[in-house]
């Protein structure tokens, strides 16, 4: 058996409760390893990001943007991921510390559930060829850079144009994704087992502006129908700058992630926790 492990490399805590898990594993007799951002910060066995997904089974210590990571390095093979809670909101994380060997038992014993999550590929062209491919989990973005003013962000759907929007940018989710950037700019919340695809703009300057909920075979083209410097982005850690007449198309991508669920109605019991639904307005439960 072979586990893999990522961490958040800022948290002390995820850090020990890797150290301790892969001491565990290891008694097993599992092979484990972690990738090079956390072995860093961390003895033990470095394994590269291209030989990353060779493993039975991801773990990730940390909060959403850790098991991202994770997404990004298994996405190609589908290899199961495992996410750990030590962050914030962590609504794609599965388990706490304090049940992590249980969780990790049960997997390795094939006795762990696993959901597919969709994903997104965004193309993007430029004069005609197709120059950069990348993949998001939660969801590819085409925005303004900082230094640039509102602009114009042309949106067709399967070959039709439906709209423009002067806004700060617009934002192609996942259901995964949507209690991320599409959460803050205003578009819904949904299952993460749901086949859909949210489009979403960020801070329009118009009162028509209303986020989409499209099919997942959808082809969704994106393109700067202004003046000035522009970012496509995935899951906030791929960033490409965007040129005048470049075009974005974003579809469902061939990969997915493969995460292990602990509990049907986690997703559910975490809105209540993440978002403080559970509580009353003077703090008392309902």
């Amino acid at each position: 058996m072979r586990v893999h492990i990522v961490g958040n490399v800022y948290r002390p805590d995820a850090l020990t409760a890797v150290l301790e898990t892969a001491i565990w594993l290891r008694s097993r007799g599992v092979e484990v390893s972690v990738d090079s951002e956390t072995g860093r910060s961390i003895d033990l066995p470095i394994v590269s990001n291209d030989e990353f997904a060779n493993a039975d089974l991801a773990v990730a210590f940390g909060g959403d943007g850790t098991l991202i990571r994770a997404a990004h390095l298994c996405a190609i093979t589908g290899t199961p991921i495992l996410g750990v809670y030590f962050g914030r909101f962590g609504f794609v994380t599965q388990c706490t510390g304090d049940n992590v060997r249980p969780c990790i038992e049960a997997c390795l014993n094939g006795e762990g559930t696993v959901e597919s999550r969709v994903m997104l590929q965004a193309i993007l062209t430029r004069s005609g060829q197709d120059i950069a491919e990348i993949h998001a989990l939660n969801e590819v973005v085409l925005q303004r850079d900082v230094t640039a003013r509102m602009m114009t962000f042309q949106v067709a759907v399967d070959g039709h144009n439906l709209t423009s929007y002067p806004a700060d940018g617009v934002l192609v989710s996942t259901p995964t994704g949507s209690t991320g950037y599409n959460l803050s700019a205003g578009g819904p919340i949904m299952d993460p087992r749901v086949e859909a695809l949210v489009l979403t703009a960020v801070a329009p300057h118009t009162l028509s502006a209303r986020t989409m909920i499209l099919r997942t075979d959808s082809v969704i083209q994106l393109t700067v129908g202004s003046r000035g410097d522009a970012v496509l982005s995935a899951d906030g850690q791929t960033r490409l700058h965007i040129l005048s007449g470049d075009e974005v198309c974003v579809t469902k991508s061939p990969r997915v992630t493969n995460l292990v669920t602990v509990n049907k109605d986690d997703f559910l019991i975490k809105l209540g926790q993440r978002l403080f639904w559970s509580q009353g307005m003077m703090g008392e439960s309902f």
